[in-house]
């Protein structure tokens, strides 16, 4: 998954013509409609649909359903076929495939290896861009971090193992570019701590109080890269704070805000069912004309909320956070540790990340998200 676009899709597609010719049809159906959470990925593809009906760029918004169909199709196949028994090889298979990445990456920093595909030896990143491999790398060192942790069954050596994978790729974190994949693994280590602390909460924050400073800290000192992403960031909300109402706010942060804001003057003239699946980016280019003619149009506000609530209206938003709501639902009535740990993880994720980016588009970090839900949310017992 986190290796080749072309693979995976490959893969994808032998999966689902396999699927479709396995027979159990009935079965199969009578998983998927008693399960919520798959029901719930269902709607929020179908309202894509539906949002072609009022839309006038058929193209652009046939374009967000084909990115959109891993909903419909991908999740309730994989749904299907998992295996309760083999959970660990899947996440074993997803770990190793990270772990060939990250050495793949320090070869490149370590200039044993020249840059290929998206890296450089400033932003080692060969196979996927920082925007989707950071994110993907958070979630990796998490689960790693609850193995170390809670697994007592994990010998020395393993332990050893899970412990120095875990260090190397928190490394690998901030040798790469990717702030919202920072602020993912910031917010991974609270929800872990408080996941060891279990309810201890007092000592779970103080735990974070130390912990979170003095990695940042340790990483602002030896890292050039993060400094100087934490830099540069620091500067764009001083500079859009000072100028944002006076210039046309032209830093990553004020083009960021001026897509929030004008978006929503797009969903104040169309809050309930939004301006159609394909229509966002000529709507937004006759607001921003309006608005902000000194910068550029966007087909993505990069901001996975604003984007649904604009394209799908309330409705859509509030099918998005269904999909969370059951996942998190779920979760809490697993008799496993380690799904309600990990299931209740992947979401609060996701919830952070998709405030900086439509996470949920993009190849990667969408084929991750359905590839967990897919047996996180598994109701084995009752099959």
């Amino acid at each position: 998954m986190p290796l080749t676009v072309f693979g995976a899709n490959v893969i994808i597609v032998i999966i689902c013509v396999l699927w479709l010719c396995s027979g159990n049809y009935k079965n199969k159906f009578y998983q998927i409609i008693k399960n919520k959470l798959i029901l719930a990925s269902i709607v929020f593809f179908c309202l894509h649909l539906v949002g072609l009906f009022w839309t006038e760029d058929l193209r652009w918004g046939l374009h967000i359903v084909h990115k959109m169909w891993y909903f419909l199709l991908l999740l309730p196949i994989l749904f299907t076929i998992v295996i309760k028994e083999n959970i660990r090889l899947y996440i074993s298979a997803f770990l190793l495939a990270i772990a060939l990445t990250e050495i793949a990456s320090y070869l490149v920093w370590f200039q044993i290896l020249e840059p290929f595909k998206n890296a450089t030896v400033e932003n080692p990143t060969p196979f996927m861009s920082h925007i989707s491999y950071n994110p993907i790398l958070a979630f990796a060192i998490y689960l790693v971090l609850h193995e170390v942790f809670f697994n007592k069954k994990l010998s020395n050596l393993l332990f050893s193992l899970y412990s120095f994978f875990a260090i190397s790729m928190s490394v690998n974190m901030f040798i790469t570019g990717g702030r919202a994949g920072h602020v993912a693994f910031f917010a991974m280590l609270v929800i872990l701590i408080f996941q060891v602390f279990d309810k201890q909460r007092i000592k779970s924050l103080l735990v974070i109080m130390i912990i979170i400073p003095t990695i940042f800290t340790t990483a602002y000192q030896f890292s050039d890269l993060f400094k100087k992403r934490v830099d540069s960031t620091i500067a764009e909300v001083y500079e859009t704070a000072s100028t944002f109402r006076t210039t046309n706010r032209g830093t990553s942060i004020g083009m960021r805000i001026n897509f929030t804001i004008n978006s929503f003057d797009l969903i104040k003239e169309n809050p309930i069912l939004g301006v159609g699946t394909g229509d966002f980016p000529a709507e937004y280019s006759k607001v921003n004309q309006i608005n902000s003619p000194g910068l550029p149009d966007t087909g993505n506000p990069h901001n996975m909320y604003t984007l649904v609530w604009t394209q799908l209206g309330l409705v859509g938003l509030l099918s998005m956070f269904s999909i969370f709501y059951y996942q998190i639902k779920l979760s809490n009535n697993s008799h496993s540790k380690f799904l309600r740990d990990v299931g209740i993880t992947l979401p609060l994720i996701f919830l952070v990340l998709m405030l900086s980016d439509s996470y949920l588009l993009g190849h990667y970090t969408t084929l991750m998200f359905i590839f967990f839900s897919s047996f996180l949310y598994n109701d084995f017992e009752k099959k």
